[in-house]
């Protein structure tokens, strides 16, 4: 798994075009909190609040994270080097979970230097660091945890095809029908269902996360939701696998039936409670 990791690591950040990728999400945040006047400009605001890239970040994300994890797997089967990672003596699902890794690593790299942004609206507040840290901290939090689903949907996306440019579509669709899709239906269902149908997207569990409490019900809901697209990506790569004539182990496929029926029966209740 480390070497997967690794070498993951080495081939985004050894390409000029990873570095691009995430500064294209620090330059944007910085125009928009510091330079585009409004009332997203801090300064224009008159009071401290990172709340305006905490706004912002879950919608640039969703073309950042697509654009790490496109070529997560999709690369290795261009190159047909999907089969011989197969063959590796590592189960596909330490494959996949050391790809996400790698995908969780940068996104972590990408949104380390926004911590700037927290000192030095610190700084500016009227007394010295006079900032809502519950909520600051509350909303990295959720930052990541909707980060993290969008990697794992990036991921998956990125084994349904050995083109990365459409592996980076699909899952920029996929992202964004998380995030907004619900929130964007639920008006067309009784009055009654409405929570529940809101609850199903990312976007409301974020907003939970940061008001600065951390819920179990979101934590859980982040974790079940990355189980289900992880699970999906492992059982592509391995129809892919059978599919190069390697053994093929059809009793993993009922256990991984009832896992499936688990989460998603856990992930049902979040949203109804």
């Amino acid at each position: 798994m480390k070497y997967i990791v690794i070498k993951e690591l080495q081939a985004f950040l050894g390409n000029v075009s990873g570095y691009i990728i995430m500064g294209v999400f620090i330059v944007l945040n910085s125009l928009f909190m510091w330079i585009v006047p409004g009332e997203n400009n801090v300064l224009d605001a008159g009071y401290a609040s990172l709340s305006t890239m905490f706004f912002l970040a879950p919608w640039m994300f969703l073309f950042l994270i697509p654009a790490i994890a496109m070529r997560l797997i999709a690369e290795e089967r261009k190159n047909g080097t999907l089969e011989l990672l197969l063959m590796r003596p590592f189960s596909v699902w330490q494959l996949v979970i050391s790809k996400y890794l790698a995908a969780i690593i940068l996104i972590m790299l990408s949104m380390a230097p926004t911590l700037i942004y927290a000192i030095t609206v610190g700084m500016l507040s009227q007394n010295s660091f006079d900032l809502d840290w519950g909520g600051v901290w509350g909303s990295y939090i959720g930052l990541f945890m909707l980060a993290s689903a969008y990697a794992s949907l990036g991921l998956f996306a990125s084994t349904l095809t050995d083109n990365q440019v459409v592996a980076l579509l699909i899952a920029i669709v996929l992202c964004f029908v998380a995030f907004i899709g619900p929130d964007a239906l639920h008006s067309l269902f009784p009055t009654a269902s409405q929570s529940n149908i809101i609850n199903l997207g990312i976007n409301e569990h974020y907003l939970s996360l940061s008001r600065g409490v951390v819920d179990t019900r979101d934590v859980v809901y982040f974790i079940c939701f990355n189980l289900i697209a992880l699970f999906s990506a492992k059982t592509i790569i391995e129809n892919k696998k059978n599919s190069y004539a390697t053994m093929a182990k059809p009793t993993t496929k009922k256990p991984t039936a009832y896992i499936y029926t688990i989460v998603l029966i856990v992930l049902q209740a979040c949203c109804l409670v």
